[in-house]
């Protein structure tokens, strides 16, 4: 059963060549004709991902990565075509959207949980967990413009990652914090999976779209080729890139295997 289904998908950009720098040029510009260049990104695409999939999408930069996370969020919308999902949509795409800088960290767990569809009694329980993992206790009381980018950046990965749903979309979400929150945030990925989550991930990272995912999306010229077998589908992206292709993963033994050795 899917769990997200795209039918004929596109998505074009318009491209202004005039930039107005003064008013006085956007009122003759009210007057002109005004030229601009349409940029295809997704261009008649179809797919589906099943329920309890883990699908990581790879491209080059400005290929239409984050476009499509952004489409199957709802964040943008389509030009023609549809995307069906079921189940409860949490975009990790820009985290922190909602914050308010006037108001402490304590206070902002709970106006973004909510702007994430979290009912307050639910994070009251899921409080201190949110403040534990992002290793903010101390400072969960100071105002969040007080807070560094990576606290920040921190606060907002927990309090996502704590959000109860059935398909996760994500963008370089193992890119925050330091080595070590970051080793966290993969075991949390993890109990995602084994709970059968349907997760989606944009990663520059090829070793952890074979590390984790079921199957690649390539993302190319407005195409999206899939591939089940995930070293062959980064292995043709590193061909466009005119790079070397990676040997496959080593087998890991199976738990029968590991007892009779």
């Amino acid at each position: 059963m899917y769990a997200i289904k795209v039918s004929n998908l596109s998505k074009s950009f318009k491209i202004p060549h005039h930039k107005q720098t003064s008013f006085v040029e956007y009122l003759l510009g009210l007057f002109k004709k005004k030229q601009v260049d349409t940029l295809k990104v997704l261009d008649n695409v179809s797919f589906s991902i099943e329920q309890g999939e883990t699908v990581g999408i790879i491209g080059q930069n400005g290929s239409g990565k984050s476009t499509l996370l952004k489409l199957l969020a709802s964040i943008y919308s389509p030009d023609k075509g549809e995307i069906k999902t079921k189940g409860r949509v949490v975009p990790f795409l820009e985290l922190g959207v909602g914050f308010n800088p006037e108001l402490t960290g304590r206070e902002n767990v709970f106006l973004n949980g909510i702007i994430l569809g979290m009912p307050r009694k639910y994070l009251k329980k899921k409080f201190d967990e949110i403040v534990a993992f992002a290793e903010l206790e101390r400072f969960i009381d100071l105002r969040l413009k007080n807070y560094s980018s990576g606290m920040q950046v921190r606060l907002a990965f927990s309090i996502a990652f704590m959000s109860d749903a059935d398909i996760y979309l994500l963008d370089e979400v193992f890119s925050v914090g330091d080595i070590a929150f970051q080793e966290k945030s993969k075991k949390i990925f993890q109990g995602l999976k084994a709970r059968k989550k349907t997760l989606v991930l944009v990663s520059h990272s090829l070793n952890t779209v074979r590390e984790f995912c079921e199957k690649v999306f390539l993302v190319t010229d407005g195409a999206v080729k899939e591939y089940t077998d995930t070293t062959e589908g980064v292995n043709a992206y590193r061909k466009v890139m005119g790079q070397e292709p990676l040997p496959p993963l080593p087998l890991v033994p199976s738990k029968e295997e590991t007892s009779v050795m």
